[in-house]
């Protein structure tokens, strides 16, 4: 049987073998909100991708969930929300800038035992791993997650990652810990940060920012009373 896909046909199937697991609801978000009938927009290309045999769904969530065509995923398994949640923080930066480079579960030791963040991605310019915790685990066990970011800094392996600028010097992303509890983790070496949500990461940038900006505003005045707008 033959057949021609649209390129949002090739998007959409490229999406979801890069995020494993994608619900209905969030295909609308990402490329049918711009259509007067989203829903029914989005429903009547996922079915016909389905019965072309080009994506595997599961309806034991509702709305339904799509996964790439031989997935090594049980089509019950708890592992689907596990990358749904990684899809949300994607969501969720999204609505604030676009990232790039994304990376599903990355493995940037290319070895069993490495650091294996949940999403590596740029975002607004800057580098990050995100580590999404679901579920409460131990300070030891959340130190020893960090200890294995320090030991893969100690490798310098990291500057000969693909993604690193060609044009100036390389960049050990920060981690992220995407978590409703604070650990008492702590490292001389990488930048953690630890937020609920993106949201929260962006509201300590904006802080963070005018802080600075305050700083030197005062410090402008103090030096020869010019008032100087910086922003």
């Amino acid at each position: 049987m033959s057949f021609r896909l649209s390129q949002r046909d090739k998007d959409i199937i490229g999406f979801i073998n890069q995020f494993r697991a994608v619900d209905r609801d969030s295909l609308v978000e990402l490329f049918f909100k711009q259509l007067k009938s989203p829903v029914n927009a989005c429903n009547s290309v996922m079915i016909r991708l389905y019965r072309l045999g080009l994506i595997e769904r599961t309806q034991q969530y509702s709305p339904t969930v799509y996964l790439p065509v031989n997935a090594k995923i049980k089509k019950n398994s708890q592992k689907i929300l596990h990358f749904l949640s990684i899809l949300d923080i994607y969501k969720q930066m999204c609505t604030y800038s676009a990232p790039k480079q994304v990376i599903v579960e990355d493995k940037p030791t290319g070895r069993k035992g490495g650091i294996e963040p949940d999403l590596f991605c740029i975002f607004k310019g800057s580098p990050f791993w995100i580590e999404i915790q679901r579920n409460q685990y131990s300070e030891q066990k959340m130190q020893a997650k960090i200890n294995l970011y320090e030991e893969f800094f100690f490798s310098d392996e990291w500057k000969a990652l693909h993604w690193q600028p060609e044009d100036r010097a390389a960049i050990f992303p920060s981690v992220i810990l995407i978590t409703p509890v604070r650990y008492a983790v702590s490292s001389e070496h990488i930048r953690i940060i630890q937020v609920i949500s993106i949201d929260e990461l962006m509201e300590k940038y904006r802080s963070s920012a005018k802080q600075q900006r305050d700083g030197r505003l005062r410090t402008l005045a103090s030096s020869g009373g010019i008032k100087i707008n910086l922003t």
